[in-house]
């Protein structure tokens, strides 16, 4: 899955912020003509797996260590996804073709839908929300200071002229792909939004929609301090507080 507009040569080099690098004990998942450096902690057939994507200026390495032992000091396994040309991967990132691979990483796991919560951060909520929407059975969907409306922050990087479209039709590429309200919609399972309220990237009413759109059960949990890359940092204890509840309240043990 492709797309003229929305994986155009201009907008992808503006977008993502890829950077090679190396860690031990990679987990690659094989996609067609492309593998991805992903990380896997399955230490619980019990668990839930927490399927993680990062956001658009960071690498699975980031997530390596402390976010590690603190999701799975919980019970959890920890899938740590990674994009194209990211870290370990090869291949070439785009909007709409790494939606593709979401798929691949949920049949690479293992794991029963199920007991899957799919977590995604700034850019990795629409890879969140596209897995929530393929599996609307999954146990759950956490989103921290993610997008709404995708349009806005392509609108930052580029003209829609600047990749051959009109304003019409690059929303209707959007709508037709990236749509977050038809996809958050069609998930029938817990819903979790992370958002502080002085994101300076992506502002918080892009929270309040992502919240108004999701079925019950749902919880919203804004942060008074941080910002769009300091909310995890800045709000350690209560931000994995919170992740730990909602984990314990979608998928309870026994």
């Amino acid at each position: 899955m492709t797309d003229l507009y929305l994986d155009h040569p201009l907008l992808t080099s503006r977008y993502f912020y890829p950077c090679p690098n190396h860690f031990e004990g990679p987990f690659f998942v094989n996609g067609d003509g492309f593998r991805l450096g992903c990380r896997y902690l399955n230490q619980s057939d019990d668990g839930p797996t927490i399927i993680h994507f990062h956001g658009n200026g960071e690498t699975v390495e980031d997530y390596l260590g402390d976010f590690e032992d603190r999701i799975t000091g919980m019970g959890a396994n920890l899938l740590l996804a990674e994009y194209r040309g990211y870290g370990m991967s090869d291949g070439v990132p785009g909007l709409t073709a790494m939606l593709e691979d979401v798929q691949l990483i949920v049949e690479a796991s293992g794991v029963p839908p199920e007991r899957i919560v799919f977590f995604g951060r700034s850019l990795g909520s629409l890879y969140a929300a596209h897995g929530a929407s393929l599996y609307p059975q999954a146990a759950g969907l956490i989103i921290e200071s993610g997008l709404a409306d995708p349009l806005e922050r392509i609108l930052v990087r580029i003209e829609p002229r600047h990749v051959g479209a009109t304003m019409e039709t690059l929303q209707a590429a959007v709508d037709r792909h990236l749509n977050q309200q038809h996809k958050i919609r069609a998930f029938k399972g817990h819903v979790l939004i992370l958002h502080t309220r002085n994101d300076d990237l992506v502002r918080v009413s892009h929270a309040e929609r992502l919240y108004e759109w999701a079925d019950e059960p749902k919880e919203l949990k804004i942060f008074e301090r941080g910002d769009h890359n300091s909310i995890m940092a800045v709000n350690e204890d209560a931000y994995f507080s919170a992740v730990e509840r909602f984990i314990a309240s979608c998928l309870p043990s026994g």
